[in-house]
């Protein structure tokens, strides 16, 4: 299961990161914030949905608690990475990134990683393949 969660969590954040590079240097300053997060938030969930699905199979994930488990490990790392990239490319402290999570653009994307993290488990949930 960490090796699925870690796994999980490289796939979506590479692409993560080359989409959120557009999106903030191209996508937002045609379009604003908001927007350029809801045109990203689609792809991403689909790109979740697809690495899930095939990261469980690859990785056995037989039972739901392990599928949410694997996304919970995913969405820990995430906020990990995403606080020490705030750090390195912005200079903000922990708590400068925490209070960031307070904008509209970052809500949005702070939900869409929630749909990340709870991903598995719904692929296991409605596969049925997996259970409790």
């Amino acid at each position: 299961m960490l090796g699925a969660g870690a796994a999980y969590w490289a796939v979506v954040f590479a692409l993560g990161f080359v989409l959120g590079t557009i999106r903030v240097l191209w996508l937002a300053p045609l379009v604003g914030l908001v927007p350029a997060t809801l045109i990203e938030l689609p792809v991403m969930l689909a790109a979740s949905w697809i690495a899930s699905g095939w990261l469980m199979q690859r990785f056995a994930i037989t039972c739901q608690s392990a599928a949410l488990a694997m996304g919970g490990l995913a969405f820990g790392l995430l906020m990990a990475a995403e606080c020490a990239l705030a750090a390195a490319l912005t200079g903000e402290t922990p708590a400068q990134w925490l209070a960031g999570l307070r904008q509209p653009h970052v809500l949005l994307g702070l939900a869409g990683q929630a749909a990340f993290a709870l991903m598995p488990w719904w692929r296991a949930h409605r596969d049925g393949t997996a259970r409790a």
